[in-house]
């Protein structure tokens, strides 16, 4: 991918280069000007509410999908508890998508928007899962008999 201009970007946004130069500075504290740059904004937005929709909606925007890293825990407990909720994700798409077809036979705008929560509660359910094995969450670490 070819990379893009400052000036193309600042025009694109109706900025000027100069700011767009100045958020790509280090700046630990926002300054008179409130030239913070936008990512760190959503950043400090995010401590402060501990809302993942905002971090949901980011990755939404290209085209991706936000998942949290997995808890660690006990490993045999972390991996059932793991299990059942991929499972039980599953299952309630399963549903939402049956009943949704089963009322009228056909599936509307409001069928497809809890479609899509049950479908990106699925996601989330399995990436934590794949996240907690590639970590080694599941190992069960061998006992030594002396």
């Amino acid at each position: 991918m070819e990379n893009i201009g400052v000036k193309a970007i600042a025009s694109d946004m109706n900025l000027s280069s100069s700011l767009l130069y100045k958020w790509c500075q280090p700046n630990n504290e926002e300054d008179e000007n409130g030239t913070t740059n936008p990512l760190d904004r959503v950043a400090k937005i995010f401590e402060a509410t501990g809302d993942e929709h905002l971090l949901a909606w980011i990755c939404q925007q290209a085209d991706g999908f936000f998942s949290p890293n997995p808890k660690v825990g006990d490993a045999a407990e972390n991996l059932f508890a793991n299990t059942h909720r991929l499972v039980t994700e599953f299952s309630d798409l399963l549903r939402e998508v049956s009943q949704s077809y089963d009322k009228d036979g056909d599936i509307c705008k409001e069928d497809s928007r809890r479609i899509r929560r049950e479908w990106e509660e699925l996601k989330g359910a399995g990436e934590s899962f794949v996240k907690a094995c590639e970590k080694g969450f599941f190992k069960i670490e061998e006992k030594r008999v002396l």
